[in-house]
């Protein structure tokens, strides 16, 4: 959406035009006059008359576009250059979804959406505020900005959850930069999002599933502050580095260490990519360090068929000393469009805690659920499996309507409010602008 300015005229401009208009034809007529009823000597005479005569009209109705009388033939410039580019868009999403163990408590244990069992949920309204990104070039300097907010129950889930004020509704924020260097190297500093995970975290509005996978959450981080560099050295091959707070860090970080994050993506054909990302660093609050790696690949198989796939791996090392603990994940996304309105999609995914490094002891943030989300067992160690299948429906560019039903089981005991799976049902709505 882009801004624009009108001049406006009313039934009093449009009688000041007539004003004019007779103005200049009397002045007109009445110079044509005299020319013909005075000698040749005087021809002279009165020319000048009539050129300064014209140098006061056309100051006259200078003065008058310049008041609003008369439209400016002039196109309308903004007293801030920038606004003239900024674009605005987002969504609003919302759905309802039943859980079939009917948890007492309405609360679904491990289950990142829908906070609230047999629920109507206002899951996100999300504005963002941005100008065009910076044009990548070796030839010349550019620069844009990017800010996106979210509000609604996948908030506290999806924004920085930092408790520090000013940053509840803030998803991304930041300046890029094009640095004429080569190709054009690309530099973003602020608050950025994931480079982990296959899965946008705009869940339904963007992905294929309305509802989030397990890797988004446990296998992935949320948004935090740092900087960025980007560069592409051919069309198939890209790469980006960033330093930022720990890797679940935030907006503020609460020590000295920093997170390292790379990515390299490579374009082999058209009809496939895949990125390589390696990450490092004290990315706990205080007492973990954190590395490991992801693959994330997709590839489109017809203009109706596409595959995605995901693999991760964790390794969480105490600062203190002690036994390293692992997590892995392994997913994939099947996607299927019979007509551009109607499409289904599949999602399978697992993860594995073989080490205890307590997946079932972490409760989604929001709703005030804390831990009452978590999954509840005594068991150390265990793992998590999901398969989901979702109808996509698309009556107007602008809607997406997504009934979906999804399968979880666990090996804990007991995991899933009293039992080791479960089947919740339901639909989301978006509505993108």
């Amino acid at each position: 959406m882009k801004f624009k300015k009108k001049p406006r005229i009313t039934a009093g401009h449009r009688n000041r035009l007539k004003t004019w208009g007779v103005y200049v034809g009397s002045a007109v007529a009445a110079a044509s006059t005299a020319l013909h009823a005075q000698p040749a000597g005087t021809v002279e005479k009165l020319e000048k008359e009539n050129q300064e005569l014209r140098k006061r009209l056309d100051a006259l109705e200078a003065a008058a576009k310049k008041e609003g009388t008369l439209p400016s033939s002039e196109p309308a410039k903004f007293p801030v250059t920038a606004l003239s580019e900024t674009m605005i868009s987002g969504f609003v999403q919302s759905s309802y979804f039943y859980n079939t163990k009917e948890p007492a408590d309405r609360k679904s244990n491990g289950y990142l959406w829908n906070t609230t069992h047999n629920s109507f949920s206002i899951n996100k309204v999300k504005l963002t505020i941005a100008n065009p990104p910076a044009e990548r070039s070796g030839d010349q300097w550019d620069a844009a900005y990017r800010v996106s907010m979210i509000w609604g129950e996948d908030a506290p889930v999806l924004n920085t959850g930092s408790p520090v004020a000013g940053f509840e509704a803030l998803r991304e924020a930041y300046v890029e930069v094009n640095a004429p260097v080569g190709t054009g190297l690309n530099i973003k500093a602020g608050q950025l999002i994931s480079l982990l995970n296959y899965e946008s975290g705009d869940g339904g509005a963007a992905n294929a599933n309305f509802s989030q996978g397990y890797q988004w959450f446990f296998t992935g981080n949320g948004p935090a502050a740092g900087v960025q560099a980007g560069y592409t050295f051919t069309d198939w091959l890209d790469l980006k580095v960033r330093l930022q707070n720990g890797l679940y860090g935030g907006p503020v970080d609460i020590n000295d260490s920093k997170t390292f994050l790379g990515s390299i993506g490579i374009k082999p054909c058209s009809k496939a990519w895949i990125n390589l990302i390696g990450f490092a660093g004290d990315g706990m609050p205080v007492s973990e360090s954190v590395s490991g790696g992801s693959v994330l690949a997709g590839f489109q198989f017809t203009e109706q068929f596409n595959v995605g796939f995901e693999f991760d791996y964790f390794v969480f090392e105490p600062v203190g000393g002690g036994s390293d603990k692992d997590l892995w994940s392994v997913g994939t996304w099947l996607g299927y469009d019979f007509t551009p309105k109607v499409g289904v999609a599949l999602r399978g995914e697992y993860l594995d805690d073989v080490d205890g490094f307590g997946m079932k002891g972490v409760g989604f943030p929001g709703g005030g659920r804390g831990a009452a989300s978590a999954i509840a067992s005594p068991d150390a160690d265990g793992d998590v499996g999901s398969l989901t299948f979702t109808l996509n429906f698309r009556p107007t560019p602008n809607l997406k309507i997504q009934p979906e039903i999804r399968y979880d089981r666990t090996s804990y005991s007991g995991g899933f409010d009293g039992s080791k799976d479960r089947v919740i049902v339901g639909a989301g709505a978006t509505y993108l602008f």
